[in-house]
């Protein structure tokens, strides 16, 4: 058996109802997870998902979409232990989404419990299914699958799904990254290695930890660890985050070629001129794969540079030349709000009341140090330098200077395989880079994503690689719904509006639904004829004959 997506169609139903056809009705919570499945399946994201998968087996029980979408319903959930997929199924909108076909509810006989009633996709069962594939098959699934293959899978034809239904800005900026994935210190961990850690999660040498202080070293810690580079697709007001490459390797494996790796496997993907702007950290310094960027696949770089570097020695004799232009960094201007809406007298007093506290204790706290207090900030350009001699393409190079009150002054440099015109607007787009850094911390600490559950490497790649995958169509939905707003916030908080949210009794008929609320739905069986109420009334009585003696063959409790 195969599902079929159901699509919603209230007219039509109602249409129908009236002539006493309908197929099948339940009661339901309304989930917003619900109409994230259709969306998803009503435009073939889960089908083209699906027919490219590295599957591990050639024969499929349960049909491939099915999977992918188990998968991507446990990572909206926040679950990772694939023994915990009946429960998803119970609490989430999944089975809405595909109707009656996929699972029914029903009555166990012996506990009286109310329970799914699912046919499943075989003839292997033992006992009545209560979920439509076993959780032991996904977790077989995950494991045999192949984790270099899912990765390229996702970066390939995962990231071709996306492009197919415009998601990419026309601006093509995309920022690279690298992150630890830190675990329990388990050797198990196929492929993690333990490295020494400073205090700020910054990876130690022997030499920088021989120059340490007693107390610094003091602060430092071994962990177990793997590094997970990525590359992330975004714009300038930061709208939508989409994850369109990763690459899971061993904690001391060096980022920058495996950065560069992924920008060849994307720009083989999709094609050139879909990644544009490409803003990196001095990490991935490297002035050949730079070069080749800019001169293969059209992509300018934007990267600081270190103070050991000779073009660094250079910039700095230049920008202190009197004749630099420098220009003033203004903050940018505020968003103008809307209008608070009218409270009632007793809220607006309190607020009031807070807001005076909050600037009392404001006042009563000591003013900063002078050499923290940030005066001004400016930025000046000078074009076509070339002493790199690994970077076949000229440069320019971006000063910041920063101003504080105590008179000093800060300076640090960016270069730009781009003309650049205003100096300050490479700052800000720099700038891009360190407020996505938010994205990395928020699925590391609200979506578990270094909360494995399987020392196996290809458990952990299928759990980093679905967690992106599920927070991109969620993007793509949110965006879509006209609900971008909700894309900033974490995922819990996204999360909530998978809660139900309101009740309804849903009526199917002929791959349709229509929602109806309780009452409205006996206000209009009332009101039909006497043949349509004779036709429901028999339906409805042979409908619950086959609920009562669905589970032949069920669990024991």
């Amino acid at each position: 058996m195969d599902l079929v997506i159901f699509e919603e169609n209230k007219p039509f139903i109602l249409h129908s109802f009236r002539d006493g056809e309908f197929d099948y009705m339940e009661a339901a919570s309304e989930v917003f997870e619900a109409d994230f499945f259709r969306f998803i399946k009503a435009r073939t994201l889960l089908d083209e998902l699906a027919e490219t998968y590295p599957k591990p087996r050639k024969k499929e029980d349960v049909p491939f979409w099915f999977y992918v979408a188990s998968n991507l319903s446990m990572r909206l959930h926040g679950v990772h232990a694939f023994d915990a997929f009946p429960l998803v199924v119970r609490s989430g909108g999944m089975l809405q989404a595909f109707g009656p076909q996929a699972g029914r509810k029903t009555i166990h006989p012996e506990t009286g419990d109310a329970t799914i009633f699912c046919e499943g996709f075989n003839q292997k069962n033992h006992y009545d299914r209560q979920t439509p594939c076993d959780q032991d098959y996904l977790r077989k699934v995950a494991k045999d699958t192949d984790a270099h293959a899912l990765m390229r899978w996702f970066g390939e034809d995962g990231v071709r799904v996306f492009q197919r239904r415009q998601a990419f800005d026309r601006e093509g900026i995309f920022i690279g990254d690298a992150s630890y994935l830190f675990v329990p210190d388990n050797p198990r961990y196929e492929g993690s290695v333990r490295l020494l850690f400073d205090e700020h999660n910054h990876p130690l040498s022997k030499e920088q930890y021989r120059k340490m202080t007693d107390e610094q070293k003091s602060h430092c810690q071994w962990r177990r660890c793997y590094k997970m580079v990525t590359l992330l697709h975004t714009n300038r007001t930061l709208d939508f985050f989409l994850f369109v490459a990763v690459r899971v390797v061993s904690g001391n494996d060096h980022e920058c070629p495996v950065l560069y790796d992924l920008v060849r496997q994307f720009v083989q993907a999709v094609g050139k001129g879909v990644m544009k702007r490409l803003i990196l950290d001095r990490g991935f310094l490297d002035g050949k794969a730079i070069s080749l960027c800019k001169e293969e696949y059209g992509i300018d770089i934007l990267i600081p540079i270190r103070r050991n570097m000779d073009i660094y020695v250079d910039a700095m004799a230049l920008f202190q030349q009197s004749d630099v232009a420098w220009l003033e960094c203004k903050p940018p201007k505020e968003e103008t709000k809307e209008p608070p809406r009218l409270r009632p007298k007793a809220v607006s007093k309190r607020e009031q009341k807070r807001q005076e506290k909050l600037r009392q204790l404001k006042e009563q706290q000591p003013p900063p140090p002078p050499e923290e207090i940030l005066v001004k900030k400016e930025a000046a350009a000078i074009g076509e330098f070339q002493s790199w001699d690994s970077c076949r393409v000229p440069l320019t190079v971006v000063a910041n200077r920063e101003h504080y009150a105590d008179g000093h002054q800060e300076i640090w440099f960016l270069i730009d395989t781009r003309e650049v015109q205003d100096p300050r607007q490479s700052q800000q787009e720099y700038h891009l880079r360190i407020s996505t850094e938010e994205r990395y911390r928020q699925l590391k600490c609200f979506n578990d994503l270094t909360h494995f559950t399987s020392r196996a490497f290809s458990m952990v790649v299928n759990q980093v690689v679905f967690i992106m995958l599920a927070y991109n169509l969620l993007q793509l939905y949110l965006v879509k719904q006209g609900r971008k707003e909700l894309n900033p916030k974490t995922l819990p908080r996204i999360r909530q509006q998978l809660l139900p949210s309101d009740n309804y009794v849903i009526v199917y008929y002929q791959n349709y639904y229509g929602r109806f609320r309780p009452f409205e739905l006996v206000g209009l069986a009332v009101t039909l004829a006497e043949e349509a109420r004779k036709k429901i009334a028999a339906k409805c009585q042979r409908i619950g004959r086959e609920l009562d003696g669905a589970l032949n063959n069920p669990r024991p409790p």
